[in-house]
């Protein structure tokens, strides 16, 4: 998975990469931490329309899963799958 999130942040400024490294040093709990602080810094200039389409979304989906309109696959598999894809495969 190491090589997965390397990839995925490949277009990360160099003092951005370099704050990931030292973050991912960090214990389970004060990467948690780091990571719960982030997003609520994101959702503070969340638009509430996109959040209700987001709500939306997700109902819908479950609802597909639930109903057997559509699989699900491994986690294992959407990595493999999106690191092709950031790889232009």
């Amino acid at each position: 998975m190491r090589g997965f999130l390397l990839a995925y942040n490949r277009y990360m400024t160099g003092p951005a990469h370099e704050l990931l490294q030292k973050a991912l040093a960090l214990s389970d709990t004060e990467r948690a931490e780091i990571a719960g602080n982030l997003i609520a810094s994101l959702e503070a200039i969340q638009d509430p329309d996109v959040d209700a389409a987001w709500q939306q979304e997700v109902a819908r989906r479950f609802h597909e899963v639930q109903s057997g309109q559509v699989k699900t696959i491994s986690w294992d598999s959407a990595l493999e799958k999106g690191q092709s894809l950031l790889d232009g495969k």
